[in-house]
């Protein structure tokens, strides 16, 4: 992807260029901002614009450099990834200390993208502060991360820091319409449901999301099942269950204080909402709303994945 085809992100692709200007080699940068914004796309489309045969400041994404790193096979572009409960461990820093050392085997500089750069081991942590401190001129390390507080501040400190930031809901549901052909409601309730995060937009856009969280909508507020432990069997179905339910319970409660539609996530679901908010109390929706976010939080404290749903059952019965 050329940086010219990445949406959202202008400004730190125009501060990226004028360091291109002078040279990125011998400092490390750290991306941070929320996940499904673009960091890791641009850190790709970095690693081809330092890396193209033919463009500079950006990449041609047709050249032989560009096409291997698009498909993971350059051998000066190293990823570091660490998804989930996962760690940047030790070993993993070793072995980029290791590359480093080593002049580009057949690109212009060496990349190393640490993806979720907040999940170091303490002592991987401290072996990446002694690159940083001294990287090599051939060697570009871009740490990636949407939790900033939890890396180290001397690593920070020793990072060039881009700032990443959603768009505009309105302008990302233009995006969705007009590039990607997307049918407006739709467009809508993705635009809205990531929050303005392009990359989470687009993640979701051919998966089965809509068809899924009008079948919750139906599920706990139409039939009103006596348990809802069948909606979700583990703790990342339950973490989508928990943020479906957020932004109904958000939309039934601007439906009932009369909010104007343009706020509501699921403009499609209007009936839906209208009856949720005929047969829920404004202190009622503010009790289950409490009820989900106090689940999500504890969900990202490990407590039992079916414990939560039998006590958010309650809840919703109360």
């Amino acid at each position: 992807m050329l940086f010219s085809h990445i949406r959202g992100q202008e400004t730190p692709i125009k501060i990226l260029k004028e360091y291109m200007k002078e040279s990125l080699g011998g400092r490390g940068y750290l991306f941070c901002g929320p996940d499904g914004v673009g960091k890791k796309f641009i850190a790709k489309a970095l690693a081809k614009a330092v890396n193209c045969e033919k463009e500079e400041l950006d990449s041609c994404d047709s050249c032989a450099s560009c096409l291997k790193i698009e498909q993971n096979q350059h051998p000066d572009v190293h990823f570091i990834e660490a998804e989930g409960a996962d760690s940047v461990k030790i070993e993993d820093i070793r072995n980029l200390q290791r590359e480093a050392s080593l002049r580009p085997y057949e690109g212009k500089k060496k990349v190393f993208i640490i993806d979720n750069a907040h999940n170091f081991t303490p002592e991987a942590a401290n072996a990446i502060l002694k690159t940083l401190e001294e990287p090599s001129k051939n060697c570009i390390i871009i740490l990636i991360s949407s939790k900033i507080n939890l890396l180290f501040k001397t690593i920070i400190s020793r990072c060039q820091v881009l700032k990443f930031y959603a768009m505009p809901r309105q302008e990302l549901e233009n995006i969705l319409k007009a590039d990607y052909a997307l049918e407006p409601a739709k467009a809508h309730f993705l635009a809205y449901f990531s929050e303005g995060r392009i990359g989470y937009a687009l993640k979701l856009k051919d998966s089965d999301i809509y068809l899924e969280k009008n079948k919750i909508i139906e599920e706990l507020f139409i039939k009103k099942p006596e348990d809802i432990l069948h909606l979700a069997s583990g703790r990342e179905e339950m973490r989508f269950l928990l943020n479906i339910l957020a932004v109904v319970l958000r939309d039934a409660y601007l439906v009932k204080s009369g909010m104007p539609e343009t706020d509501i996530v699921n403009l499609d679901c209007k009936n839906d909402l209208l009856h949720i908010a005929k047969n829920y109390s404004l202190p009622d929706l503010n009790t289950a709303i409490d009820a989900v976010s106090d689940s999500l939080l504890r969900l990202e404290q490990n407590i039992n994945s079916k414990l939560l749903l039998s006590n958010l059952s309650l809840a919703f019965k109360q």
